[in-house]
């Protein structure tokens, strides 16, 4: 009589060095094709934010394998040191911050995943709040989030983002369709009033021996307005520099950049860093002359690059990062996201849950009353 042998069930490993981490590439890019697809989700997206935003962290990505030890499920996470409320805190961060747009759980089954996630952590010692930022609508971090909670552990969330996007017809003269007639007439209004000071031309440039010095032109365009005086240029900082200086090096080599420049007598006067992607248009950094607001440099750009994107069959040019009344000329539609959060079920950690999600906003509405 053959005896019956049970077939083992997923297993979670946790990868907590570079060199591990970098030999998952592979099998990673074809868990994110056969999930959420999504360019920032990707492993070589993930390294080049790694190499400059944390690149001495120790890593805790969090895999799952199955039955047949193939890559299940991801959660890439690394430790840092930080305070909350100024309190010192154990985190366990994913891999993300401003310049990643999104985060999310990589998984195939999201509900096994989650649970499998979960028990790991809740044996594992050493972290006192997990932390997952711009999370979208609908990810599967969300059911992660669901599992801590109904596994006991404490949880918060936070709404961060609502980045607009416009989802692209097939033609131009639709795209056109969709947009007020007041605002189509200011555009025109504004490109007579460029067209007055000079020639007009646009560009796109996805790479070639050229690449370095266009991107110099960006960088210095972004940096001679508003984000320059507050120090939020790319350019400014040694990290945000070099992330997407590598990040369009590497975007050119797979064909998936787009730098956008509208020119004025052949000087940029406007300028879009974005990337192609799944058919959609994703617009990381935008800069313009502000000594030309009135002829909107900006707006006239981004006429140009959404029918550029219709003429490419992309189906959606996503504007990313924050809500702005510019982004809403063009769409009314929105993606919404949320920093979520996981506390360790311990004393400290349900304090610090307390503390984040009801007694800061608590003191906050006391503070904003007798303010009144």
């Amino acid at each position: 009589m053959e005896a019956i042998l049970s077939r083992p069930g997923p297993r979670v490993v946790e990868v907590d060095d570079r060199a591990a981490f970098m030999a998952l590439e592979s099998e990673w890019n074809a868990l994110v094709e056969a999930t959420s697809d999504e360019v920032f989700y990707r492993h070589e997206f993930l390294r080049i934010w790694l190499d400059n935003f944390a690149p001495g962290a120790r890593l805790c990505v969090l895999t799952l394998r199955d039955a047949e030890g193939r890559l299940s499920a991801a959660l890439p996470l690394w430790e840092e040191r930080t305070t909350l409320y100024g309190v010192p805190v154990r985190q366990l961060s994913g891999a993300a911050n401003a310049h990643s747009c999104r985060f999310d759980l990589l998984a195939r089954e999201p509900d096994v995943a989650a649970e499998a996630f979960v028990a790991h952590l809740r044996g594992k010692k050493g972290w006192d709040v997990l932390r997952l930022t711009d999370v979208p609508d609908g990810g599967a971090a969300w059911r992660f989030h669901a599992a801590a909670g109904a596994a006991g552990l404490p949880v918060g969330a936070w709404e961060s983002l609502q980045s607009p996007y416009i989802p692209l017809p097939r033609t131009r003269e639709a795209f056109q369709a969709s947009l007020q007639a007041k605002f189509k007439a200011n555009c025109r209004r504004r490109r007579r009033k460029l067209e007055e000071k000079g020639r007009v031309d646009f560009e796109r440039v996805s790479g070639g021996l050229g690449l370095e010095g266009m991107l110099e032109q960006g960088f210095l365009l972004e940096q001679s307005g508003w984000k320059g005086e507050r120090g939020t240029a790319m350019a400014q900082d040694a990290r945000t520099r070099g992330f997407y200086t590598e990040l369009a090096r590497d975007a050119a080599y797979r064909d998936r950049l787009a730098l956008y420049f509208l020119r004025l007598d052949g000087r940029a006067v406007a300028f879009h860093y974005g990337l192609e992607y799944g058919g959609r248009y994703f617009l990381l950094k935008p800069g313009y002359d502000e000594q030309l607001r009135e002829c909107s440099p900006g707006q006239l750009l981004l006429e140009e690059v959404a029918g550029t994107c219709v003429d490419r069959g992309l189906r959606e040019f996503d504007f990313l990062g924050p809500d702005m009344v510019w982004k809403r000329d063009w769409t009314d539609q929105v993606r919404r996201h949320t920093w979520l959060y996981v506390f360790n079920d311990s004393t400290y950690g349900r304090a610090l849950c307390a503390a984040k999600f009801r007694w800061g906003p608590a003191a906050k509405e006391v503070v904003s009353k007798w303010k009144r």
